[in-house]
């Protein structure tokens, strides 16, 4: 496996999720102010999947 299936693979995970993952910063800020306190469960997970998104990105332009 290459490094771009491997990241790939693991973006096409994030889609898959339970969680939905934000597409953009945008998106999560707006769901947690329409959220006002409630599902912070939710809202946790959705910032987590982000940042995990976030990382995969900035791995793939360092090594692609």
């Amino acid at each position: 496996m290459t490094v771009k299936e491997f990241l790939d693979n693991k973006n096409k995970m994030l889609d898959r999720g339970i969680v939905a993952t934000p597409y953009d910063r945008e998106y999560l800020a707006s769901f947690a102010q329409a959220n006002n306190g409630s599902n912070d469960f939710l809202l946790m997970q959705m910032a987590i999947n982000f940042g995990y998104k976030l990382a995969l990105e900035d791995v793939e332009e360092v090594l692609l």
